[in-house]
């Protein structure tokens, strides 16, 4: 009987830890913003954020394109934009790969501008 005790214990103790590590291991959701008024474009707004902190050499530019992502030029970076771990990554969210890797997070008004610039279609 105190073999079936212990196994009522585990259960009720990895069960509920099991379910948290599960809900834990989701990705969280991209924050938006309101953007009116703020139309960012690639070639004013956008490249000189990517080329300063992502699109460099060792990150996300042609030659090295870490992980298949290459942020160099608008047909790249508008491409990556539209997946979901460009926002999730640059928002620090959990289930992303935070970026810029091993910096901090971009001010908050780049992370607005580059939101923005998704929300509205990425535009050159």
């Amino acid at each position: 009987m105190g073999n079936l005790s212990t196994q009522r214990l585990l259960i009720y103790i990895c069960l509920p830890l099991f379910f948290i590590s599960m809900v834990s291991c989701e990705k969280e959701e991209v924050d938006m913003f309101e953007c009116s008024g703020l139309n960012p474009t690639y070639t004013a707004d956008i490249k000189p954020i990517l080329d300063a902190s992502c699109a460099k050499s060792g990150c996300h530019n042609a030659a090295t394109a870490e992980k298949g992502i290459n942020l160099s030029d608008y047909d790249h970076a508008s491409q990556i934009s539209q997946e979901d771990r460009f926002l999730g990554s640059i928002q620090h969210k959990n289930g992303y790969d935070k970026m810029p890797n091993d910096a901090p997070k971009l001010p908050e008004s780049q992370v607005q501008l580059l939101t923005c610039w998704v929300q509205n279609g990425s535009p050159q």
